[in-house]
């Protein structure tokens, strides 16, 4: 799977999950689940056109995840993000919203985002 880390002014893009996926209702970082032959950066600028209808430029690396859950283990690879223009819509998600990273914590997100969650807080959002 791959997910974004798209940041503005000082905040950064996080996604609800939608009450009937897996995990619904929790927050995540938008993104998705690779097709086969895409690579992850494909993965990402095809996910974030599908659930939020905009154009992103897939950056850097940030981190790599791999968390098992009960009923699967899941591979994150977490890339930094630009967004040229245009304004996310929740499109293929319950809700979206920018956030600092002290307001983090007033939302909950799935136990695989723990480690990047920890080194988002001593990061210096762009």
């Amino acid at each position: 799977m791959a997910a974004a880390l798209v940041f503005r002014n000082g905040k950064v893009l996080i996604t609800r999950r939608p009450p009937d996926t897996h995990l619904g209702g929790l927050w995540e970082f938008p993104g998705g689940k690779r097709k086969p032959g895409e690579t992850f950066k494909q993965c990402l600028a095809r996910e974030l056109q599908e659930e939020l209808g905009v154009k992103i430029a897939v950056g850097e690396l940030f981190e790599t995840v791999s968390h098992r859950y009960a009923e699967k283990t899941v591979l994150l690879k977490f890339f930094v993000c630009h967004l040229p223009g245009g304004e996310p819509q929740p499109l293929g998600c319950a809700a979206i919203r920018w956030v600092g990273k002290t307001e983090l914590d007033d939302f909950e997100f799935p136990a695989a985002d723990a480690r990047l969650l920890k080194k988002l807080r001593a990061y210096n959002f762009p």
